[in-house]
């Protein structure tokens, strides 16, 4: 048992984050892993097309990817530059958007700085303008996607790790892990993987068990915003704060702050939405 969690504690230092080089070009195992979360919700959105609902076509899911995914990438750049950078960001404008990265004589290809809650604004945006733009119900839309966003977004999270990023607080446990990129050589909790487990696996088997419940319009999105934001509140008290903010309001993070406003949201909507099908049903 004790071989078993020294391997376990030094895992991240074994893991070399670039997965290709091409000379200077650099593929990373965080980039792959964000293909994966895209695949993988694609897969499930086109298996409930084929097997369960005839309500949309292949090509609607098809055509909305690209909404999805423009959606998604603005929205988390954006927000991490408004929630978690702004100052930065403010004297250097060009580097929001400039996917090309020079350092130690290598180049690296991505956007450094994903906010999550900005994302989801993003592609809850994107979605509306395409459902709009079809003519379709955009609640039952979301509705229907919804289910398979958390697997997708468990990818995400594994991504973090693979990257040594985003790492926890440290911890005496010997669930604890080394993480090379931490500004201490000390026991951190691996909150990367809570998160991929909680936030990923977790919520995509409640709302995968919930589709098919009859729920009102708008029911599984609200279900999976307090979801998402209850995990989340509570497993940043394990994660290490962004070092540029640090702590917001007393002993609550940035993300803290975000979860607080998102799961009051999600109860506020899900209320809203109850009570308007109890009016029509009447």
């Amino acid at each position: 048992m004790n071989e078993f969690f020294l391997r376990w504690q030094h895992l991240p230092e074994d893991i070399d984050p670039v997965f290709l080089s091409l000379g200077a070009f650099q593929i990373r195992y965080y980039g792959l892993m964000y293909l994966c979360a895209i695949l993988v919700f694609y897969a499930l959105a086109r298996y409930r097309i084929t097997k369960e609902s005839k309500a949309y076509s292949l090509s609607l899911i098809d055509d909305y990817l690209s909404w999805g995914i423009i959606g998604v990438l603005f929205g988390a750049r954006l927000g991490y530059v408004l929630f978690y950078n702004l100052n930065y960001y403010l004297s250097q404008p060009l580097e929001i958007f400039w996917p090309v990265h020079t350092s130690g004589g290598e180049v690296t290809f991505g956007i450094s700085g994903l906010s999550y809650h900005g994302g989801l604004v993003g592609v809850i945006l994107a979605t509306w303008l395409f459902c709009r733009r079809r003519k379709i119900d955009a609640l039952a839309f979301v509705d229907f996607l919804v289910p398979a966003a958390p697997l997708g977004y468990m990818f995400g999270r594994i991504g973090n790790f693979l990257n040594s990023e985003l790492f926890g607080r440290v911890t005496t446990s010997r669930w604890g892990m080394y993480f090379p990129t931490a500004p201490s050589y000390e026991l951190r909790h691996p909150s990367q993987l809570y998160e991929a487990f909680f936030e990923g696996l977790v919520l995509f088997l409640l709302l995968w068990g919930l589709r098919k419940k009859g729920l009102f319009p708008g029911a599984l999105l609200a279900v999976y915003l307090m979801g998402y934001a209850f995990v989340r509140f509570f497993i940043e008290y394990l994660r290490e704060p962004d070092e540029q903010i640090g702590f917001v309001f007393n002993s609550l993070s940035m993300g803290q702050m975000l979860c607080l406003v998102m799961f009051l949201s999600g109860f506020w909507f899900y209320i809203h939405r109850q009570n308007k099908e109890k009016v029509h049903g009447s």
